[in-house]
């Protein structure tokens, strides 16, 4: 007879998880963008994964059991994570917070869209791409959005597409551990390219707080409460409630960053989440929704 309570409290406490994580991430893209006029959106994604995976040693990765085949996949996962991080802060440099988290989010819709393929899922393709349409610069006096950096946002998409089918995968036998070592592994695929643009800037010692406040913000403690969340809850729930994070993205960026988006850049938003709901809603039982954004 208790069961169904203890049911509720589990779902509710895995929700209040999952909206900490998801205002953690945002935040820290808000504070990660602050570091950039001094080593760069590479260095910033650099210093963030190298502290991270300090941080995250804490999970002690090490007791991790990995056979040949699941290190490859682990691999994967790693680099699908470093190139997502990386892509996206290179796109934060000329796009809007919102609207970089709400075009990397294509990536994982379309993975809930191809775990249903059902007929309704041409309605939330169409819905995703009104939204896209509206984001692109129809025209000399139209305002749009920067093309390249929303060419970078697209490609963080596509690697959080793969994280997504790769980080299932390698997160079936070690869960948080696989987290852990999927950070260490990008920051060891980023740090050549952030080293390389940055130099001894990434040293600088006022620049030390901000990074591990990145690290632990945007990555060690989103990803903890993610992973742990989708334990608890329905799969549909969590990627529901994981479709609102382009809002969450859009309001941290007007309340951190003043970026002030257009009608019809919210309307955008609106749309590419109401495709990621109706996508996640649709999709087969069986499929499992993204964890850990950006």
């Amino acid at each position: 007879m208790n069961d169904q309570p203890r049911s509720l409290a589990s779902t509710l406490f895995s929700v209040g998880l999952l909206i900490i994580a998801m205002a953690s991430i945002q935040s820290g893209a808000s504070l990660a963008k602050s570091m950039f006029p001094i080593v760069g959106a590479q260095g910033t994604t650099t210093l963030r994964l190298v502290f991270a995976s300090v941080i995250m040693l804490l999970l002690r990765p090490w007791r991790a059991k990995l056979t040949a085949k699941s290190l490859r996949t682990v691999i994967v996962y790693g680099m699908a994570l470093g190139g997502m991080n990386f892509l996206f802060y290179m796109s934060l440099r000329t796009v809007p917070l919102g609207i970089a988290v709400a075009l990397e989010f294509t990536g994982p819709l379309a993975v809930a869209i191809y775990a249903s393929r059902r007929a309704i899922d041409f309605l939330w393709i169409a819905l995703a791409a009104v939204g896209l349409l509206l984001l692109i610069p129809t025209g000399a006096t139209t305002a749009g959005i920067d093309l390249v950096g929303a060419g970078y946002a697209l490609g963080a998409g596509v690697c959080w597409a793969l994280y997504i089918l790769f980080g299932q995968k390698a997160g079936a036998d070690n869960g948080v551990q696989t987290a852990a070592l999927g950070v260490m592994i990008a920051a060891l695929f980023v740090a050549p390219i952030g080293i390389v643009h940055a130099g001894a800037a990434l040293l600088t010692p006022s620049l030390i707080p901000i990074a591990i406040g990145v690290a632990i913000l945007s990555t060690a403690l989103p990803y903890t409460l993610e992973m742990v969340a989708l334990t608890r809850m329905p799969a549909r729930t969590f990627g529901t409630l994981m479709s609102i994070e382009p809002a969450v993205g859009a309001l941290s960026g007007l309340l951190f960053l003043h970026e002030y988006l257009s009608l019809s850049q919210w309307m955008a938003i609106l749309c590419i989440i109401l495709a990621s709901v109706g996508a996640t809603m649709t999709m087969g039982s069986s499929a499992k929704p993204a964890v850990a954004a950006d």
